[in-house]
């Protein structure tokens, strides 16, 4: 679509408004990847899932580890053993223990049933220094990129976009990682950036950062359906060009793809490539999950729910997205996040979202208060106690 006004509605209606219209109770169709079913063994451990990501929120403290509570489901017949520890019956369930001591840890439970000698395991990662921290991304980033080389300005902050996350930044301290395409609509790309700004990126490096988003703009979904090669080759393009004009120090793995839409095989790719967090939405839309990086509906549920979980066959770690600020009015920003801070299994974690397009006049959906609304978001992080982090480094940010 070339009519501004058609691709704004049209990414109204298909990415960002879509958080506001999902209906609540809806049915998911599962037409997306799947987990496969372990048919074999009538014992299943229900809870913790497989992937997850657990903390100090999630158990007792032992000498050395983190004992987590581990739920099955058997049959009344069996006994069942969990890391080789008998499990007691509560109900329809079996419950018992796991003690985390490194950060991937298998849990099995082995039923003793002569029927059912079967046996279910699941995989878990301890955030062992996990404590309160946020992260921010701005998406779609090319215009900001425009002005500077058309301007070729005396300073990055003469541009008044940087200038506003530069503000943030020296009054709360946020970090921002600003993911970025090669291309703009009217032909303006990456290799037109000049480098003599770049001892000022480095000199800014420690809470602005660059990183790999798209290609371009358009077309929507760039990499729901893209081989690997494909999505390598916009990436390699963009960070070869952030390394030119920027420098190696400013360059980071991106924590977010257009779309939030990706193969398995191409995730697999990043993670080749150094990615290690990725975001998404993770919510309902017309009947499937959506802005999911094509998960199934088992997964996508449970991101939805939980907020981090780790992809062991790419090696990924997913976070749902908590807020779009462009997406949300400022009386609305703390009642959207207020949940978060209520809820244990979310607590430590948050990743804060927008799109640079909605700072600039001249785009046809432009939102005036946009820099209020981020502010909004970033002030809530602090008074409730979350430093800002890159993502990208360590574990979330955080000790590994």
């Amino acid at each position: 679509m070339t009519d501004h006004a058609e691709r704004a509605r049209f990414a109204a209606l298909n990415r960002r408004g879509f958080l506001r219209s999902a209906a609540a109770g809806t049915v998911i169709m599962a037409t997306q990847r799947s987990v496969s079913a372990d048919a074999a063994s009538a014992v299943k451990i229900e809870s913790p899932f497989d992937g997850a990501i657990l903390n100090r929120r999630h158990g007792n403290p032992v000498d050395g580890g983190l004992s987590i509570p581990v739920v099955c489901a058997a049959p009344r017949s069996s006994q069942v053993t969990i890391n080789g520890q008998p499990a007691r019956r509560e109900g329809e369930k079996l419950v018992g223990q796991a003690v985390l001591r490194e950060k991937v840890t298998e849990i099995v439970a082995v039923s003793s049933d002569p029927a059912d000698r079967g046996a279910d395991r699941v995989r878990v990662v301890w955030d062992r220094y996990s404590q309160p921290r946020y992260h921010f991304a701005v998406d779609d980033n090319i215009f900001f990129l425009r002005d500077i080389a058309g301007n070729r300005y005396a300073s990055l902050f003469d541009c008044f976009y940087l200038k506003i996350l530069r503000d943030l930044h020296q009054k709360y301290g946020t970090r921002f990682s600003v993911n970025i395409y090669f291309a703009s609509e009217d032909g303006f790309t990456l290799p037109e950036f000049p480098d003599v700004y770049k001892s000022e990126w480095k000199d800014n490096a420690g809470w602005l950062r660059l990183a790999f988003h798209a290609y371009a703009d358009s077309p929507a979904r760039p990499y729901q359906d893209a081989p690997a090669a494909k999505l390598l080759s916009d990436y390699d393009r963009v960070a070869e060009q952030i390394h030119r004009f920027a420098g190696a120090e400013v360059f980071a793995p991106p924590t977010n793809l257009h779309w939030s839409m990706a193969t398995p095989e191409g995730l697999k790719a990043l993670a080749r490539r150094g990615v290690r967090v990725l975001s998404g939405y993770f919510q309902p839309s017309g009947g499937r999950w959506d802005i999911n990086y094509n998960f199934d509906a088992r997964r996508s549920e449970y991101v939805s729910k939980h907020d981090l979980w780790m992809d062991f066959e790419s090696g990924i770690l997913f976070i749902r997205d908590a807020i779009v600020c462009n997406s949300t009015p400022v009386d609305r920003v703390a009642a959207t996040l207020d949940p978060l801070a209520r809820e244990p299994d979310r607590r430590e974690t948050v990743n804060l979202l927008t799109h640079e397009q909605y700072f600039w006049p001249f785009y046809p959906a432009y939102i005036p208060d946009h820099a209020q609304r981020c502010e909004a978001a970033i002030r809530w992080a602090t008074e409730h106690g979350y430093k800002p982090v890159f993502f990208h480094e360590g574990l979330l940010g955080g000790p590994e």
